[in-house]
């Protein structure tokens, strides 16, 4: 696939969440909020990671936590973007981040998770 051709951050909502984790085989999602200063510090890696090779195989989402009672909820608490790695439509990691190393860190295991054969 070329750089061209990838879709980079795709925003979505949790309609589209649902759907596009069983129909993508991994999806790193971010949870973000307007007025989350760590959200706009991560924003420019999150997209940086979007456009990497070794992610390529990964759809990058990006949904708004005030559209997610879960997320706003754990961002209320943390102060800090909530981000859930999903393979196959399940769940593996969630989390509130804050560094980009921690962004990072769960989207390498997202991208070394070997799934489960049919």
């Amino acid at each position: 696939m070329k750089v061209s051709e990838r879709m980079r951050v795709v925003d979505a909502d949790d309609e589209s969440l649902r759907r596009l984790t069983h129909e993508h085989l991994k999806v790193f999602a971010k949870f973000t909020s307007e007025n989350c200063d760590i959200c706009e510090q991560l924003a420019p890696p999150f997209t940086k990671f979007a456009d990497q090779k070794p992610f390529e195989h990964v759809l990058f989402l990006r949904l708004n936590s005030d559209e997610n009672p879960v997320a706003k909820k754990l961002m209320q608490e943390k102060v800090a973007p909530f981000f859930v790695s999903y393979c196959q439509g399940r769940i593996l990691e969630c989390d509130a981040l804050t560094t980009e190393q921690e962004v990072h860190d769960m989207l390498q295991r997202l991208r070394d998770f070997v799934p489960v054969s049919a």
